[in-house]
């Protein structure tokens, strides 16, 4: 698949609309190659998309739930044809490694298919009334019109998870996916169009957040707004949304602890963390960044993972002995390398995290160790291959700390006790739980989301998706 040559366009009412700006989509690998050139469009764009769909989502929701099926079940079935072509494609625009760039793939075709059947399964309920011969039953409708404003860093996935469940409900969908990342989004499109998705159902509308993302949060005729991304971004549109009385929902990050025991066994742990903290270059919400380490197996911890992390192959995303790919861009990687240096400005004693040479974005994950809990980088989101590891006298404190943070996304345990595994899932406070798993990688048929500064709202993902996307109206009928 070459995309060189390509320009992408918008998809709006079934249509392709070209525009005449347009940003370069670069490969974080290899900058000397360009993958394409795709649209950059403004407020009048979202304009046209939400008028197409204002049009067309009534005869969606009212159209049989089979139809609805059918066509998500075809896009699954496209994308899962397509993994390895898809996959290329989304290592090229992102960054990931080839493995987990086609592993990506497969769970944005898991996800279409998954609400392909919860098209079919939108229950409701009936109860009696408390007064005679009256019927009461409570059913779920589609909300309306739904904005997704998408990250770069899972650019198949998050986009499958957000707009799966809006069709399978009814819902028309305008979404506006991250400038750095186009070319998947498009290519979904593409695919949605294929499968049938009626016209103005599916609308694309490439550009900046200051321009499509804004005016998608503030449009009056948007019913709901689905936003994955940073956390000032995500409470300007919080703001903006709950000022409108529209129904908002966000995931904007982590500072995600994994705490390791004395007891744990080190293999494992290890294994764990490093998953966690470095695959993905870091860019995971759910990454591991801070290692909560019980004191009579922290230095043999931080040696083993120092070691670890040392022998971890960087390199461009599509050789397949590549374990971590290139930070996305140039300003992540600064930002990175900054982060780096105030690491060691704060004390840390720091291993790794130097820049590779070489023709992308590389940088080598870096053990921030000797860290406390109060340093910046302890408290901040990098979003780059970089943890701080954290000494803790026992399991009390390493609770306490795990629980001292702003965010509240996902948390982990490594430990062979049953009695502090039980704990630690009972009183962590995040919305997601891992016992000697990495606090990064969930399943697709399950809720996603997590506490405090890191999600608002319904949760998304699985059954649970939706309390966001369906409105429950309860009807009384007199018999």
């Amino acid at each position: 698949m070459d995309y060189a040559e390509t320009i992408g366009a918008h998809y709006i009412d079934g249509n392709w609309v070209e525009d005449s700006d347009h940003s370069q989509n670069i490969n974080p690998s290899n900058t000397a190659d360009i993958i394409g050139r795709f649209a950059r469009g403004d407020a009048g764009r979202v304009d046209q998309a939400v008028a197409a769909a204002a049009d067309a989502q009534p005869g969606w929701a009212d159209a049989s739930p089979q139809i609805r099926h059918d066509v998500l079940e075809k896009a699954g079935a496209l994308i899962m044809a397509r993994k390895d072509e898809l996959g290329r494609l989304l290592a090229r625009e992102e960054g990931k490694t080839l493995a987990e760039a086609v592993g990506e793939t497969i769970r944005a075709a898991q996800i279409f298919k998954f609400f392909a059947g919860e098209a079919l399964r939108n229950l409701g309920d009936a109860v009696a009334s408390v007064r005679p011969s009256v019927d009461v039953m409570m059913e779920r409708e589609a909300v309306g019109i739904i904005g997704l404003i998408t990250p770069w860093n899972f650019p198949i996935a998050i986009p499958a998870w957000k707009i799966a469940p809006a069709l399978a409900f009814g819902n028309a969908v305008v979404i506006k996916p991250a400038e750095l990342t186009p070319a998947c989004a498009w290519e979904l499109a593409k695919i949605l169009d294929e499968a049938g998705c009626p016209k103005g159902i599916f609308n694309l509308v490439l550009g900046s957040g200051s321009l499509v993302g804004a005016r998608i949060a503030e449009h009056p005729d948007i019913d709901a707004v689905s936003f994955t991304g940073s956390v000032p971004t995500g409470r300007q549109i919080g703001v903006t949304c709950a000022s409108l009385g529209k129904k908002v929902q966000m995931e904007m990050g982590g500072k995600n602890p994994m705490v390791v025991m004395d007891d744990a066994d080190l293999d494992v742990a290890i294994a764990a963390c490093v998953n966690g903290a470095f695959f993905s270059t870091g860019q995971r919400c759910t990454a591991s960044s801070r290692l909560i380490v019980t004191k009579g197996i922290y230095d043999k911890f931080v040696g083993a993972l120092t070691e670890a992390a040392d022998n971890l192959v960087v390199g461009d995303a599509l050789d397949r002995a590549t374990q971590i790919g290139p930070v996305v861009d140039e300003k992540q990687l600064q930002q990175n390398v900054d982060y780096v240096k105030l690491a060691a400005d704060e004390g840390c004693d720091v291993r790794g995290g130097s820049i590779q040479n070489g023709p992308g974005f590389f940088q080598k994950p870096a053990v921030f160790a000797s860290a406390t809990n109060d340093m910046r980088v302890s408290r901040e989101e990098i979003f780059g291959p970089c943890a701080s590891v954290i000494k803790a006298d026992d399991y009390d404190e390493a609770l306490h700390l795990a629980n001292d943070t702003d965010f509240g996304l996902s948390a982990g345990i490594c430990t062979t006790s049953l009695k502090y595994a039980t704990d630690f899932r009972k009183k962590s406070k995040a919305g997601m739980v891992m016992v000697n798993l990495p606090t990064a990688g969930v399943d697709y048929h399950v809720p996603f989301g997590g506490r405090k500064g890191s999600s608002y709202g319904p949760r998304e993902q699985g059954g649970y998706a939706r309390e966001f996307y369906t409105i429950v109206k309860t009807s009384y009928i007199s018999a």
